[in-house]
């Protein structure tokens, strides 16, 4: 079992920046991949980054390359967004999941899921 939980989300203006916490606890942190997804009122639940349990190798959705970085610190069991120039359509519930079975960019290859923080980019 793993257990998430995410901070971090909150309200900024279009252009500024928010960093994402996820702490997890349950199984040895460096023996699974991390992903981050989000999902938009109305709008299904969309991949967003992901890392490696090594944190060598990342991933992401073609609409947050070059503005999200996600990363690990293992020692700490953490896994981080760091979000610059959002943009409204950034929008949305964000979620911390882990241990993909498959691919890392299909949510449903995650075992666990943390509970979601909201982020609110206004215009």
């Amino acid at each position: 079992q793993v257990q998430l939980v995410e901070s971090g989300g909150g309200l900024v203006q279009a252009g500024g920046s928010l960093r994402l916490s996820c702490s997890a606890s349950g199984r040895t942190f460096n023996s699974i991949a991390m992903g981050w997804f989000r999902q938009a009122p109305g709008k299904e639940r969309d991949f967003v980054a992901a890392i490696s349990r090594s944190g060598r190798s990342t991933y992401y959705a073609d609409s947050v390359q070059g503005r999200f970085t996600v990363s690990r610190a293992n020692a700490q069991n953490t896994v981080l967004l760091q979000m610059n120039s959002l943009k409204p359509e950034d929008t949305a519930v964000y979620y911390c999941a882990a241990d993909p079975g498959g691919s890392y960019y299909r949510g449903e290859e995650y075992n666990y899921w943390g509970q979601g923080t909201q982020v609110t980019v206004s215009s």
